[in-house]
């Protein structure tokens, strides 16, 4: 049993609210006394449940800058991570899309680590970073040189976990091809009864995104623009402003919203924009939980959340040109979906499936290093 055990959890920064700190908040109800560790806090960006925790940050949080220009300092993380000191717990759980698994842990200590996706731009999609054309050559060549290190001590850090969890199946292929480690999936948490179910649709195609390159929506902005259908954007990010120039009339930027801003425009929208390849992709489960098929690319975690005919459609290239197909695809039998199946397919990824899944997964494992090392 582990009701009396001290526990901490490991999430690479605190600066906002997304899928990560989705995962954050529920293991917070699971262990109500858990302590939190972390790179860089923002108080302002965070929800009520996780700032009610003790929370611990490094030394990259009094550097200048450091919630708005947390990237620069990538460099000194792996540093940063290895000083918490976590030699007084029990369990350790790591929330894994960057370096939170490269923390130190006792021999007593079983650390699991909840992986979201290992690094992006260091293994998958390093030569799609690497040939952004934004980049200059002195960029490029510290990156080549610095990203090797940085593979290493990733590679290395993979050793210190005990217990993998991949947030899909897709993710569980990177965890086994890059880190050599098989894992437990555990599909992310989405608070599908929090969202408005509707049947009654409004004329606009929606797209919720951090506006960065690899979310890819400039295929739909470049779909749409010859298409001159009604798409609303929501979401901000590096690449807005050269959206926002690259787009049509017929295309709105409404940067971030409220949930509950959000939520009305999930419910009223024709269909759901999902242009880039995702680990695992919460928005798509959210439109679904809203009664709004999904337009997406067939690729990565979609394929895991979406039925192709019945809950959206798949596109098979990731150009403007078969989106375009696809949106006209969905035209000709957008009235034969069943919204119902959409929202009972969505159900399959609710909180508190992932809740009961993962303490599940969390006790099995702890009692299991236990009995492995006589603990």
């Amino acid at each position: 049993m582990i009701e009396n055990k001290k526990i901490a959890l490991v999430h690479h920064w605190l600066i906002g609210m997304r899928g990560g700190e989705k995962v954050v908040e529920s293991l917070c109800r699971i262990f109500p006394d858990l302590d939190i560790y972390t790179l860089i806090y923002n108080k302002e960006k965070i929800s009520d449940l996780i700032n009610s925790k003790r929370i611990y940050t490094s030394f990259i949080q009094k550097m200048p800058f450091s919630k708005k220009k947390h990237q620069v300092y990538l460099p000194f993380m792996p540093v940063a991570l290895e000083q918490f000191d976590l030699s007084g717990y029990d369990i350790v759980i790591s929330i894994e899309s960057g370096i939170a698994k490269g923390v130190l842990t006792k021999p007593h200590t079983c650390h699991i680590c909840y992986c979201n996706t290992p690094m992006r731009y260091l293994w998958n999609m390093y030569f799609d970073y690497l040939n952004n054309e934004k980049m200059g050559s002195l960029k490029k060549n510290f990156i080549r040189w610095y990203f090797n290190y940085l593979r290493i001590w990733d590679l290395a850090s993979a050793s210190r976990v005990d217990y993998f969890i991949s947030n899909s199946n897709n993710v569980k292929k990177r965890v086994l091809k890059y880190y050599n480690r098989e894992s437990e999936v555990i599909y992310p948490p989405v608070n599908v009864e929090g969202f408005k179910f509707s049947g009654k649709k409004d004329g606009f195609y929606l797209a919720v995104s951090q506006l960065v390159s690899y979310k890819r929506i400039d295929l739909a902005v470049d779909a749409f623009n010859i298409l001159g259908k009604e798409l609303v954007i929501i979401g901000d990010g590096s690449e807005r402003k050269s959206l926002e120039k690259r787009a049509n009339k017929n295309i709105r930027f409404l940067g971030w919203q409220s949930d509950d801003v959000l939520k009305d425009y999930y419910s009223g929208a024709k269909a759901f924009i999902f242009p880039g390849e995702e680990d695992f992709g919460i928005t798509p489960v959210e439109a679904q939980a809203s009664g709004t098929p999904v337009i997406g690319y067939g690729r990565g975690g979609l394929l895991e959340t979406v039925i192709d005919g019945a809950t959206g459609i798949f596109f098979k290239e990731q150009n403007a040109g078969s989106l375009i197909e696809a949106v006209q695809e969905f035209e000709k039998m957008e009235n034969s979906f069943d919204r119902n199946k959409m929202l009972e397919n969505a159900r399959k990824f609710d909180t508190c499936i992932f809740e009961s899944n993962i303490k599940n997964f969390i006790m099995q494992k702890y009692n299991e290093y236990c009995l492995k090392y006589e603990l």
